[in-house]
């Protein structure tokens, strides 16, 4: 079998188990003594392990497999899972998930993982987590027993018919002296003793791996006898070089038949009526229920959807050119054809943009256990609430967003929320809370980072931004504390005393505000010192076809993004005012400075002016300007184009589209002009 054109379906699913595990543990922990989270865990490690046992990746299903064993022992109660357990747990998993993104990256998914080993292995014993870990790698794996063995379908009905026949199930654990030279002949001797015994039913390792000795020095069998444990144990005994045996009687514990079989030490057998009827109805529900989803759901790769995307907006561009030219030739059959092939391109245009919208719980669902590590490494107890995962983002936004959300989490848990000591002197729970909410208003995603911690202390912002020479003494007095907000996404520009591995360090707010801007969004902070912060970020639903008002410079047509415009409007030249050698307007009460659009890119004018400018009002978060055009075209929504590899970083323009009757209209930056 060709593995190969399976890999995408095996790292699709592995990274769904994963996060599944992740988030089953976060709650879990708020619930230890629920053993049917224990159990959705352990489907979920059961899954993983199988298809990486199958895909051939050898680490993640040993790793996997491992856990497993302490997951079977937690919902069995043989172990009590306590704090420690579950960071060990915490660990596998991250370990899985390297394991994971090394495969992506073309890797065999091999991690050295000896000490996770170790400590999962003591804790399926039940000792202590941290005397395992100090424990050498070697030693530990030589003593180890297995306790867990995995039998199929036929081998579980074999031992239920040789129970119900009166014979003795055992699983016996042989462990050989760690001075054992021919490891394989004492094998060989063993297995004789067994098979003059009964039946041996499964081995692990296998047969081969114990000939080839491939294997430390301890090996499990599945016996099925008619003579006592103790004969079994006395028998295997008397081969020379056996530092232990172990003898426990074998108990059947049957789960899904999709699933492999595994065997419990300590669990009833269920007769085999029982096991038939509930096999029968669980096989009959999964079968309905995996019916189900494959008939709601098919997986698409995204390279298809961008190229079906592509092919979208270069329809667009056809019907801008069709509507146009039905509107010069005014011919009534043209125009009712156009006018249907305009609805029904929108509808499609809908269709098609909602198949690349994503939840922004594909963001959100990383941060519960990130901010449990960062809480334990601040020493802090945070209260993380997430509002509005289910929100739908473009694909190409979703892309982007997670790393300037991690810098403002981390940021958060850093700089805003206090430790319980001194949140308690302030009068506050000892508990900080941090809330992530998102929802939709208009034809924009908002995104929020909320804290309940000290919030920003503006006299100490102002008193750092005036040293680092952001401005001036007297500038600041003007400030707003929105405007004061802002400077401390300024380049290089920090307050924290120290710097530590969380934040710090000058950078990270400034690079937040970047790609966030990047995106055609902006980023609002509002904050009440010692009560808290909360980041709005503002983003577009789609970045490839844009709402834009059509504007007109001489001959060159300029396109303004509609998300940045206030309004429109015609100003009288006798209204315009100089403040600092800049044309400024009175705008309902504000100050706000002019551009012109033919100064900015150059384009040349007659010498005569009309008295009156038409005037495109712009705002990004508290900034405001107004641009001087020439005349206002229309409304009308545009494919965004870039300008290409030989056209880059070109000054307050985003990128170009192609109008309906062909010419390239470009798409201003307005934040590049504002700033």
């Amino acid at each position: 079998m060709e593995m190969s054109e399976y890999l995408d379906v095996f790292i699709e699913e592995s990274k769904e188990h994963i996060q599944a595990l992740n988030d089953h543990l976060l709650t879990l922990e708020k619930n230890p003594e629920d053993v049917s989270i224990v159990n959705e865990i352990f489907r979920s490690a059961h899954t993983l392990k199988g298809m990486s046992a199958t895909m051939g990746f050898q680490d993640l299903a040993d790793l996997t497999h491992k856990m497993e064993n302490v997951l079977d022992a937690i919902r069995n109660h043989k172990v009590k899972l306590n704090e420690a357990m579950l960071d060990v747990i915490f660990k596998a998993v991250d370990a899985l998930e390297a394991m994971v993104l090394d495969i992506i990256d073309g890797g065999e998914g091999k991690k050295d993982v000896k000490g996770l080993v170790n400590q999962l292995e003591a804790m399926e014993k039940g000792e202590n987590v941290e005397a395992a870990s100090s424990l050498v790698s070697t030693e530990v794996t030589n003593k180890s027993v297995n306790t867990d063995v995995t039998l199929d379908e036929f081998e579980l009905t074999v031992l239920q018919q040789s129970a119900e026949g009166g014979f003795n199930n055992y699983q016996v654990t042989v462990t050989l002296q760690e001075t054992t030279l021919l490891k394989a002949a004492r094998v060989y001797m063993v297995f004789e003793i067994l098979e003059k015994l009964g039946e041996v039913i499964k081995s692990t390792p296998s047969v081969p791996e114990l000939e080839e000795e491939k294997f430390d020095y301890s090996f499990t069998v599945v016996l099925v006898t008619k003579d006592s444990a103790e004969d079994v144990s006395a028998k295997i005994n008397k081969v020379s070089e056996i530092d232990t045996v172990e003898v426990e009687e074998l108990k059947i514990q049957a789960y899904d038949r999709d699933e492999t079989t595994s065997v419990s030490n300590d669990t009833k057998a269920p007769t085999e009526q029982d096991s038939s009827e509930e096999e029968q109805s669980t096989s009959t529900a999964n079968t309905k229920k995996k019916s189900q989803l494959s008939s709601k759901t098919i997986r698409v790769n995204i390279d298809r959807l961008d190229a079906l995307m592509n092919l979208f907006e270069e329809l667009v561009i056809d019907r801008g050119r069709l509507e146009q030219i039905s509107a010069t030739l005014k011919n009534n059959e043209l125009q009712e054809t156009v006018e249907h092939m305009s609805r029904i391109s929108g509808d499609l245009q809908n269709i098609i943009l909602k198949m690349r919208m994503v939840p922004v719980d594909q963001v959100f669902n990383r941060f519960p256990r990130m901010v449990r590590q960062l809480a334990k490494d601040l020493n802090k107890d945070i209260d993380l609430q997430i509002y509005g995962a289910e929100t739908e983002l473009d694909r190409t936004v979703i892309d982007e967003i997670g790393d300037p959300m991690v810098h403002l989490i981390r940021n958060a848990l850093d700089h805003g929320i206090e430790t319980p000591s001194e949140r308690e002197a302030k009068g506050k729970p000892s508990q900080g809370t941090l809330k992530l909410n998102a929802y939709h208003s208009g034809n924009h995603v908002f995104i929020e980072i909320a804290d309940d911690g000290a919030g920003i202390d503006r006299e100490r912002v102002l008193k750092k931004a005036i040293a680092n020479g952001v401005l001036t003494l007297e500038e600041s007095k003007s400030y707003s504390d929105q405007q004061v907000f802002q400077l401390i996404m300024a380049s290089g520009f920090s307050t924290a005393d120290t710097i530590s591995d969380i934040s710090g360090r000058g950078v990270g707010l400034d690079v937040v505000k970047n790609t966030i801007e990047s995106l055609g969004g902006n980023i609002t902070i509002d904050s009440k010192y010692n009560e808290g912060s909360t980041f709005v970020i503002q983003l577009p639903l789609t970045l490839s076809i844009i709402s834009v008002m059509l504007t007109e410079v001489k001959n060159e047509k300029y396109a303004i993004p509609l998300s940045s415009i206030i309004e429109t409007a015609i100003v009288n030249k006798k209204d315009i005012l100089s403040a600092h050698h800049q044309p400024v307007i009175d705008f309902r009460g504000r100050v706000v400075p002019l551009v012109s659009l033919s100064d900015v890119f150059g384009v040349p004018r007659e010498t005569e002016e009309e008295d009156f400018h038409s005037v495109v009002i712009i705002r990004q978060g508290e900034k405001m300007a107004g641009l001087i055009v020439d005349s206002f075209i229309g409304q009308q929504e545009v494919v965004l184009k870039s300008l290409g590899n030989y056209l880059t970083d070109v000054f307050a323009i985003s990128g170009a589209t192609i109008l309906g009757d062909g010419q390239v209209a470009l798409i201003v930056d307005t934040d590049a002009l504002i700033k």
